[in-house]
């Protein structure tokens, strides 16, 4: 037994340096990424292959649908990454005042349904007078329509503006002038003791036709 000592000590010293760290290299034995560390810093692992993760941490597996957080628009896992639906999107009404974003694309809640003019709303197919000259309609698209009056030339010389009336009226009638006098039209007037005057039949903005007669000291003469 004493005689076999040497050996079984030969042995033991043998299998020590088998299995001494520094006979085992890194190649052997590789380590899993979450293992392995940088700088004291944790390297998570590498999913590319084997699923998918999400804004959150989450895992989904390959195959599986999911909705990333940064978009409403539906993915798929594959062994290259998540695949998102990208559809054509409809566009959104310009008159749209409520837009939701809960789906993939966005959509119109609520549309504009009045018209606005001069500061003032007005509801679809509502007529207005924002002035007396001007008659309007809010229309189905949301666009304010006017008509402007187009007014008569006035048949006198000092035409006048009624309130809330449009075009300007002849208070006294047609007239016209003659000298610096207006004169009614349709009959003669003597404006003084020698002259008598006539406005122009339809043409009111003419001087009056006027005749003028010998006189002597404001008696017309014979």
């Amino acid at each position: 037994m004493m005689g076999l000592a040497p050996a079984t000590c030969v042995l033991l010293l043998a299998l020590i340096a088998v299995v001494s760290p520094a006979s085992v290299s890194p190649e052997d034995y590789p380590a899993d990424e979450a293992e392995r560390t940088t700088n004291n810093d944790i390297i998570f692992d590498d999913y590319r292959g084997k699923g998918c993760v999400d804004d959150s941490g989450f895992v989904y597996k390959l195959g599986e649908r999911f909705f990333p957080g940064h978009s409403n628009c539906p993915c798929v896992c594959t062994e290259d990454g998540p695949v998102c639906d990208q559809p054509e999107c409809p566009k959104i009404h310009p008159k749209c005042t409520k837009v939701e974003h809960n789906g993939c694309c966005p959509e119109c809640k609520e549309v504009k349904n009045f018209c606005e003019y001069r500061g003032k709303t007005y509801k679809v197919l509502e007529e207005f007078k924002p002035s007396p000259c001007e008659w309007c309609r809010c229309e189905p698209n949301n666009e304010v329509h006017c008509v402007v009056a187009d007014c008569a030339v006035p048949e006198c010389v000092n035409p006048v503006y009624e309130p809330e009336q449009c075009c300007p009226i002849c208070k006294h009638g047609p007239n016209c002038f003659a000298g610096t006098t207006i004169i009614p039209a349709g009959i003669e007037v003597k404006v003084d003791d020698c002259t008598i005057c006539r406005c122009h039949t339809g043409d009111w903005w003419k001087p009056a036709q006027c005749l003028r007669r010998e006189c002597l000291n404001g008696q017309t003469l014979s």
